[in-house]
């Protein structure tokens, strides 16, 4: 098991903006992320209270990252797909307590070789 410490970084945006948080993490540090397309409840209390149209499709972008650079990746995201830009997007960021498979290729040089293999035979 991993000892470093992880954060999970959480965001919630309007479809078609995954690219800009990927570029806005990747900036910052973040290596890459998993991506869930979901729809949202949006109701019109929300959107008198933001003042914004909610968009139910939306897209989920779960990004893994060292506890370091944590709040410079979620200040870039913000910045780029937050609530006031056309991806009208929400993060946020939770510690994680156990964290397997990161890292894991570097502490066993073997492991990349193993994985290409597979992926040769595929």
């Amino acid at each position: 098991m991993n000892k470093e410490k992880f954060s999970l970084i959480l965001t919630v945006i309007n479809t078609g903006f995954v690219d800009l948080v990927m570029d806005a993490a990747k900036e910052a540090g973040a290596g890459g992320g998993t991506v869930i397309h979901g729809r949202g409840t949006g109701n019109a209390e929300i959107e008198k209270l933001f003042g914004l149209t909610i968009q139910p499709e939306k897209e989920v972008v779960l990004i893994v990252v060292k506890d370091e650079i944590a709040e410079a990746v979620l200040r870039a995201i913000y910045e780029r797909a937050g609530l006031q830009t056309p991806g009208q997007g929400i993060a946020f960021c939770i510690p994680l307590d156990h964290v397997v498979g990161i890292g894991e290729a570097t502490k066993n040089p073997n492991l990349a070789q193993e994985v290409a293999s597979i992926e040769d035979k595929e």
